[in-house]
C-alpha cells in the first residue's frame, strides 16, 4: 500500500500525463505515427536497393556501348548472339531444352 501511496502523486502528475498522452498520439494517431515510418523506411530502403540495381544495370549497358562503338569484333559478337545473324555459307544451331523446369 505505501508503494502505491509514493507512486500515485507521480502517476497523477499533470506534465507525466500530458507526456503519456503525447506519447500515445504520436506513436498511434499521428498522421506521421510510428507504424507508418517504420512502413516507409522499409520502402524506402526497397527503393534504394533497386536504385543500385538499375546504376549497376545502366553501367554495365554504357560499358557495353562503349565497346561497340570502339571494337568491330564486338559488334559481330553481340549481332550473333543478340539477332542470330550468320555469315555468308554460314549454318546456325539453336538448342532448345525439353526438360520440364521443376519447381520448387
Amino acid at each position: 500500500m505505501s508503494f502505491l501511496k509514493k507512486i500515485a502523486p507521480f502517476i497523477f502528475n499533470r506534465y507525466f500525463l500530458v507526456s503519456v498522452g503525447f506519447l500515445v498520439w504520436m506513436l498511434f494517431f499521428d498522421q506521421r505515427d510510428f507504424f507508418q515510418q517504420r512502413e516507409r523506411a522499409g520502402e524506402l530502403h526497397k527503393l534504394e536497393a533497386a536504385k543500385k540495381y538499375y546504376q549497376e544495370e545502366i553501367d554495365a549497358t554504357k560499358k557495353q556501348l562503349e565497346n561497340l562503338q570502339n571494337n568491330p569484333a564486338a559488334i559481330e559478337k553481340y549481332a550473333r548472339e543478340r539477332y542470330l545473324l550468320r555469315r555468308e555459307g554460314e549454318e546456325v544451331y539453336l538448342f532448345e531444352d525439353t526438360l520440364p523446369t521443376v519447381k520448387k
